[in-house]
């Protein structure tokens, strides 16, 4: 399928700007131009409030007033270089309103002033408080989901078999799952549609501070995982877009969940690009997935 149209707009928007390429930018760099690209949400909630959860910092959203809610824990995407609270700000803000739930998105360290596993570390952390403090969070620890995009879903897929808790559903949004990036898809789609080859591997040099061991342990490359570790994850909704060099990982993780008995839904949105599911203001098919990720959640959430 071609690229979605809309899509295609963006992606010459952006050409037309001429920044420099991700990778030719240091980190500092790279952080503050994703957070230009952001657009303020508009979308009102009962609550928005930044807390900490052991050390960690993070941001509270609660779609009402309502106690004992459902709780999505959320993991930005960027990475592991840039993002933040605020790039992912208008996400969190419409899973909440969408799926009828609470959020707290996870603020955790970024590479490469803290290399791996630093960011796991932070995710498993604030993800073990948030469930022994749910209760004062106005949240039921028997209704939590966890969930992130891109290398959010990496520390998702990590944290869900890691952290020694029981979240009853995972969403994963084009998840980077094998550091090792030896797919057909980081071929196809390694130039011209956002995500490059070349970022992926300013990203994964970042994070793994050049030790080429590393893409191949499991605690950073999830799909390597052994058998008695992927049953451990919750029912899962992977994402995947047609034109991202993750692609083809994304549905391998997928396809190895299905094949130890985790309860596994994969889609595919043709024509769509790496990072499309914080476009919904411009894009129709990120509108559509944020729609279909907060059906999925109410469903397992019980909203």
């Amino acid at each position: 399928m071609p690229l979605h149209a809309q899509t295609a707009a963006v992606l010459e928007f952006m050409r037309q700007l001429g920044a420099p390429p991700l990778h030719e930018l240091t980190a500092a760099e790279g952080r503050a131009n994703y957070l230009a690209m952001r657009t303020p949400s508009t979308v009102e909630l009962h609550e928005v409030r930044d807390l900490v959860a052991d050390g960690v910092k993070c941001r509270l959203y609660r779609s009402s007033g309502t106690t004992s809610a459902p709780l999505l824990i959320y993991y930005h995407g960027g990475g592991w270089v840039i993002g933040d609270l605020d790039t992912h700000d208008d996400i969190c803000r419409k899973l909440a309103r969408d799926a009828r739930c609470s959020v707290i998105a996870v603020d955790y360290r970024l590479a490469p002033e803290h290399p791996a596993p630093a960011a796991l570390d932070d995710c498993i952390a604030a993800t073990r408080w948030i469930f022994a403090n749910a209760k004062s969070l106005d949240a039921d620890a028997a209704r939590i989901a966890i969930g992130g995009d891109s290398a959010g879903g990496n520390l998702a897929a990590l944290v869900a078999m890691h952290a020694g808790v029981t979240p009853v559903f995972q969403l994963l949004v084009y998840p980077a799952t094998d550091m090792r990036m030896d797919y057909p898809s980081h071929r196809e789609n390694a130039q011209g549609y956002l995500l490059t080859a070349d970022s992926m591997k300013w990203f994964i040099g970042h994070y793994l501070q050049g030790d080429d061991k590393k893409k191949s342990d499991p605690l950073y490359s999830p799909i390597l995982s052994d058998d008695a570790l992927l049953k451990k994850s919750p029912p899962t909704l992977v994402i995947t877009a047609e034109f991202d060099p993750l692609r083809d990982e994304g549905e391998a993780y997928a396809a190895r969940l299905s094949a130890v008995g985790v309860h596994t839904s994969t889609v595919r949105f043709h024509g769509q690009i790496h990072a499309f599911f914080g476009m919904s203001e411009l894009l129709d098919d990120a509108a559509a997935a944020i729609a279909l990720s907060a059906s999925y959640l109410r469903k397992h959430l019980g909203t």
